[in-house]
């Protein structure tokens, strides 16, 4: 899918950001790579959308058109750590494209970032594997704690990851990786459950596949995200029949499948996760679970319904 096709099918914006504050900010737990629990604040910031236009991204509804001004990120920050009130462990820094982007951060913010989160121990932010480089180890060098970055890889199967349009393809992956370990920065790559042009059965495989991929490159940390539909591309996608959610059960077994590699951490994103549960009666418990398994890095069994089965 192409980029001019991708944009075309966008609703339009419907929320008018300010370039000094956060468009939101949560708190969370995350176990760390020492095992301990851990509180961790993610903050997503109010930022310039991203160059590329992936086929499934919808973080570009809480974009802005142009660049912010000097000085707003390390406000923004700022704004959210006074009203979250407490220090955290780590610091998770999401712009809804790439921190590294000299168009969403600008370099001379750096410091005063730096100096916002310095109480943090840990700091993640995230990147584009293409602009991974001496902006990396300039951010690393300011901090006080460690420096984590987050990629999205995505998939690795051969065709459908050149359709996504992330411009990148696995050796670009795979160096960057690379770069990152032996600069000392940790790396968390965030895998799709179920891309477009894939069945159920796929969706749980090649998540698996692709995460073996990411800690064979070096990747400490994997995040499954199940991909959704609402960006407008997907949408067309889906009314031709070549994409559909994934559904509770294909998370739930590639969130398993990925911990039984015991190869480093995984997460599975829950957010927003009732959208891919058919059946009410058993879905609260079932979050629970995968919440917990987070939490454990151990699976349990299956959540039993009576209702669907566990379907």
């Amino acid at each position: 899918m192409d980029r001019a096709w991708i944009a075309a099918q966008r609703p339009p914006r419907q929320i008018a950001l300010n370039p000094f504050q956060p468009h939101a900010f949560f708190l969370e737990k995350e176990r760390n790579a020492s095992g301990r629990i851990c509180d961790s604040a993610t903050i997503l910031l109010t930022n310039k959308e991203c160059p590329w236009r992936c086929l499934m991204c919808d973080l570009w509804r809480n974009t802005l058109t142009e660049s912010v001004p000097p000085g707003a990120i390390p406000r923004q920050i700022e704004l959210a750590l006074a009203q979250l009130g407490a220090v955290f462990d780590q610091i998770k820094l999401y712009n809804s494209g790439s921190f590294f982007d000299s168009a969403a951060i600008p370099l001379a913010d750096y410091g005063s970032i730096a100096r916002t989160v310095a109480s943090s121990k840990h700091v993640v932010v995230e990147s584009h594997p293409r602009l991974i480089g001496e902006r990396a180890l300039q951010f690393r060098d300011l901090l006080a704690g460690t420096l984590e970055v987050a990629m999205g890889l995505e998939t690795i199967h051969p065709q459908i990851l050149p359709r996504l349009n992330k411009k990148f393809d696995l050796n670009h992956f795979a160096s960057a990786v690379e770069y990152l370990r032996r600069e000392n920065i940790s790396v968390r790559a965030f895998v799709l459950v179920k891309t477009p042009f894939m069945n159920e059965t796929e969706g749980a495989e090649w998540a698996v596949k692709s995460a073996r991929f990411a800690f064979d490159c070096g990747a400490n940390v994997v995040s499954l995200i199940p991909t959704r539909a609402g960006n407008g591309a997907l949408d067309r996608l889906q009314e031709r029949n070549e994409f559909a959610p994934p559904q509770l059960p294909t998370v739930e077994r590639a969130f398993e499948g990925v911990l039984n590699l015991n190869a480093g951490r995984a997460f599975v994103d829950t957010w927003d996760l009732a959208k891919f549960s058919r059946c009410p009666a058993c879905f609260t418990e079932r979050r629970h679970r995968l919440q917990a398994i987070n939490l454990s890095q151990t699976t349990v069994p299956r959540i039993e319904c009576v209702r669907c089965g566990g379907l």
